[in-house]
């Protein structure tokens, strides 16, 4: 399927997908939206073999944030649709099951910043920055970067980030735990293949599943979590993974998932 904002790919069991507005920053407008929908469904539900996702920005940005030449104009009611818009789209990269691996290779702002947080683990390249200044324009974050971004840093450090519109460097990032790892730029397409080919060396089924229940535990109680989990781990045991997993762990060589 042809795009005009966004590129696919696909290497072996890894799909990557890439914002390809380089012009613009790779901003977000309703259409890149729309496109990085059908993207993500396309390889979720639709192409088996692909087992991790790698979302990366064309040129020298990720995403630099939402298309402000689109916002300008918007009304009240337009705002808001453009927001849960937004966050349907960053829902459902959160929540469908495949890990999505976020190649951060330059600015992460605005709406690019809350796209990286929708995504399971962040690289970013040491030439990559990160900041939600939104308040600069008046406005605050709409694609779930208030929510996001204190589940994932503490709500001080994002009532900051947010209150001040800072931005902030891959290594400041990382020391927050906004990011899992920072690379060279030059590595950094590789550092995610390697990262991404690991993941989908394991059992698809018990990936897919502990990536569920992490992210239906974290709004629960620990008890309610729990059990999330014991109900999981049984069902692993309903796919036959675990039997080649084990057996394959007892003759020593390679599990055939």
């Amino acid at each position: 399927m042809e795009f005009k904002s966004i590129l696919v790919e696909i290497k072996d069991k890894v799909g990557i997908v890439k914002i390809n507005r380089p012009e613009a920053l790779n901003v977000l407008n309703t259409q890149t939206l729309l496109e990085l929908s059908k993207a993500m469904h396309n390889l979720s539900f639709e192409n088996e073999n692909v087992r991790v996702i790698i979302l990366t920005g064309e040129g020298k940005a990720f995403v630099a944030g939402a298309d402000i030449s689109e916002m300008k104009e918007m009304r009240a009611l337009q705002a808001r649709e453009f927001s849960q818009l937004g966050q349907r789209v960053f829902h459902f990269i959160a929540t469908q099951e495949k890990p999505v691996i976020a190649a951060v290779n330059g600015f992460a702002l605005g709406g690019g910043c809350e796209l990286a947080l929708a995504c399971d683990i962040r690289v970013a390249s040491d030439k990559a920055k990160f900041g939600q200044p939104e308040v600069n324009l008046g406005v605050i974050p709409g694609f779930a970067g208030t929510q996001r971004l204190s589940r994932l840093v503490g709500i001080a450090k994002a009532k900051e980030l947010i209150f001040t519109g800072d931005m902030i460097d891959a290594q400041t990032a990382c020391s927050i735990g906004l990011v899992n790892q920072v690379v060279p730029a030059d590595q950094l397409l590789t550092a995610c293949l390697d990262l991404a080919n690991k993941i989908a060396s394991k059992g698809p089924v018990a990936v897919k599943l502990a990536k569920t229940v992490i992210n239906k535990g974290i709004q629960a109680d620990l008890s309610t979590g729990s059990s999330y989990e014991a109900e999981a781990f049984g069902l692993c045991f309903a796919t036959g993974e675990p039997k080649e997993g084990m057996s394959a762990f007892l003759e020593k060589r390679k599990p055939n998932w």
